[in-house]
């Protein structure tokens, strides 16, 4: 008699064991994959979003916009002419240097825009009181302190288009350059 062969599996597309020195291998992925839904249904939360710190970030941009202030003023006194290119400086310095601390905070950029309009207009009034204390060979901390109401006024006087464009100009370079650098 005749033995009946061993039972065969109907399946040709059964799992098969793994081959010998072939381990478990992670395919090539050129691209990050998706994260797949926990057997819950749910996907695993997304990394959170760089943050950054928001006070040390205004913090940041009060202290640069008083030293481009300043630095604005003595390019101001040096030309003797309002620059455009240097009130887009101003913003955007205080707008990167915020934005990259302050991180994706929503207030930041209209805080160095706001910072920015002011940072301009103190430039302008240290040209200003730079100029005067040159010709009238007083102090320049005397101008600008004792003196600050009259300075104020003279800059008013002064003010034309182009001097409003220029206020103008430094806040939207800080309102853009601090949501840019967030990125």
């Amino acid at each position: 008699m005749t033995q009946p062969p061993p039972p065969q599996d109907s399946n040709p597309y059964a799992q098969q064991p793994p081959q010998p020195g072939y381990g478990q291998q992670q395919p090539y992925a050129p691209f990050p994959q998706q994260q797949q839904p926990q057997p819950g249904g749910f996907a695993p939360p997304a990394p959170p979003a760089r943050s950054g710190n928001a006070a040390l970030g205004i913090v940041a941009a009060v202290v640069l916009a008083l030293v481009t202030a300043w630095i604005y003023g003595a390019v101001m006194k040096a030309t003797e002419h309002e620059i455009g290119y240097a009130a887009v400086a101003v913003g955007a310095v205080i707008g990167f240097a915020a934005g990259k601390i302050g991180g994706r905070n929503q207030v930041l950029p209209f805080v160095c825009a706001v910072l920015a309009l002011g940072a301009v207009y103190l430039g302008q009034l240290t040209g200003y009181a730079m100029v005067i204390a040159e010709m009238g060979n007083v102090s320049f901390l005397d101008i600008l302190t004792d003196h600050f109401g009259d300075l104020s006024k003279g800059w008013k006087e002064e003010a034309d288009f182009m001097t409003y464009l220029f206020l103008v100009i430094g806040a939207v370079a800080a309102f853009g350059s601090s949501k840019k650098a967030a990125l």
